[in-house]
């Protein structure tokens, strides 16, 4: 399938920004641990909306997005500097959160699996060995 112009400026500028973000932004609210998931781009390129991921704490989450947004101007610069474009799309900074997301279905997961193990206990029910399934 062909990518569109809009997919593919928008892959080059979160290589370009996670550079940026992680080794040229000097705020200590950004935490290393802080990363561009995902940049969308309107198709006229004039818009980009820059998914982020931070980890920590809610507070860490807001201070690190604060930071960004007050370095926009910065990154801006930089990465037109690095990406060839005509025009300098306008910035918009977003929390991504499906990192969250991902350990709370898994804790959800695990949770159900303990439930069922539990009930299967109390009911007397044996766990059939899936192992000694697959060796025959």
């Amino acid at each position: 399938m062909r990518r569109n112009r809009a997919e593919i400026v928008g892959d080059e500028m979160r290589k370009v920004m996670q550079d940026i973000i992680s080794n040229e932004l000097k705020d200590p609210r950004v935490p290393l641990l802080t990363s561009v998931t995902q940049v969308k781009m309107t198709r006229d390129l004039s818009h980009a909306t820059v998914f982020v991921s931070v980890f920590g704490t809610d507070q860490d989450k807001k201070e690190a997005l604060d930071a960004i947004e007050g370095a926009t101007g910065f990154i801006r610069f930089q990465m037109c500097k690095r990406i060839n474009l005509r025009l300098a799309p306008e910035l918009h900074f977003k929390l991504d959160n499906t990192l969250d997301e991902a350990m709370r279905m898994d804790a959800l997961i695990d949770k159900a699996l303990a439930d069922d193990k539990a009930k299967r206990e109390e009911l007397g029910i044996e766990e059939e060995d899936t192992d000694s399934k697959d060796e025959e």
